[in-house]
């Protein structure tokens, strides 16, 4: 589930393991791309945490942050 915090919509997906992880990264970039909307993102190991906020509108979220975080969401059911 997203939370809202002062860094942007943020979660935390585990995986299986590494790989897993950055197979579910690249996805995520395919759509990034596809948005034109990119990610803050840190991976260790398993563990990917994304947060999402519009740097032209001040870091604040907006509704561009709010579908990219359901087509992030699609892509990990």
């Amino acid at each position: 589930m997203w939370q809202e915090t002062k860094k942007g919509l943020h979660q935390e997906f585990t995986f299986k393991d590494f790989k897993e992880a950055f197979a579910f990264m690249t996805k995520v970039a395919d759509i990034a791309e596809e948005h034109n909307h990119h990610p803050t993102w840190q991976n260790t190991y398993n563990k990917v945490e994304i947060w999402l906020s519009s740097h032209e509108a001040g870091d604040q979220i907006t509704d561009e942050d709010r579908q990219m975080a359901e087509a992030i969401d699609r892509i990990k059911q």
